[in-house]
């Protein structure tokens, strides 16, 4: 099997650091550049909710450029796709196995505010006997290094699932989501759980008493055996939750990190 960054650092128990990717319009090699970036990496999250990155067919290209890195160096960052789905819809079934049959190495489902829809997101992810994924997927397996009948025995422990709290409900709910069999681990969300709360969104931190309620959201998934995940706008950031014990944080996204490298050049340009 192709090595799985971010599920190394999770049986490990260390953090791990990943990136943001949004523009699905640079194809292939913007995504491979990404996922070349660095050797600490650990995942990179292909966004499909509020990033302009389409569902199909645009995610497989992004997932086989990513994990295609492993020839240039040993382990590629793990793509994670977030689907476009969320919480207060149906249609998240086709949209979870469509991600997975791309080959990715998880996926993250927005807007989960009870431990049904939990139950729900956790058997789309996994095949029968424990869950009602179906059977297919013509590129899947090779993206994981795997034969099909090698990638079906592996995948339900090898998939990671994530479900965002950030709903007022969801943190009413926290502790029962975040001990349903088959969910790996809870993301918040701290714009959207912010704004939900009745709070600003962070600028780039959160209200102190939104800050309360990360702690709450933290507390429940470890209690509960699983993994916490957070999104952060920078590398200071990133570094002061991981302190904190996150496990799966984000320190930044593609086009942040274009915006900021070229004004950070531009301005050591005109001092000279």
């Amino acid at each position: 099997m192709h090595p799985h960054a971010l599920l190394l650092h999770f049986k490990n128990n260390t953090s791990a650091f990943g990136a943001w990717l949004t523009n699905g319009s640079g194809g292939f090699f913007h995504a491979r550049a990404m996922a070349q970036s660095s050797p600490d990496l650990a995942f990179i999250v292909i966004d499909c909710e509020h990033g302009l990155v389409n569902l199909n067919p645009g995610v497989a290209e992004l997932v086989a450029a990513i994990h295609g890195t492993e020839n240039d160096r040993g382990s590629p960052p793990s793509a994670i796709v977030r689907i476009a789905a969320t919480g207060f819809t149906t249609g998240v079934n086709w949209q979870i196995k469509y991600a997975l049959d791309a080959g990715a190495r998880g996926v993250l489902v927005p807007m989960v505010s009870t431990a049904e829809k939990a139950k729900e997101i956790a058997s789309d992810a996994r095949y029968p006997p424990v869950g009602r994924r179906g059977f297919g997927g013509a590129y899947t397996h090779g993206n994981w290094g795997l034969t099909r009948g090698e990638y079906f025995k592996n995948a339900n422990d090898n998939v990671i699932v994530l479900v965002q709290i950030e709903t007022a409900e969801a943190v009413k709910n926290v502790k029962e989501i975040a001990e349903v069999d088959g969910i790996d681990g809870l993301f918040v969300g701290p714009s959207d759980l912010s704004i939900t709360l009745g709070y600003p969104p962070p600028s780039p931190d959160p209200h102190p008493e939104v800050e309360k309620v990360i702690n709450e959201i933290l507390n429940a998934a470890h209690s509960a055996g699983k993994k916490c995940a957070i999104f952060c706008f920078n590398g200071i950031q990133a570094s002061r939750r991981a302190a904190e014990g996150f496990d799966m944080i984000n320190v930044t996204s593609d086009v942040s990190a274009m915006s900021e490298g070229i004004a950070s050049n531009l301005k050591l340009a005109s001092r000279t």
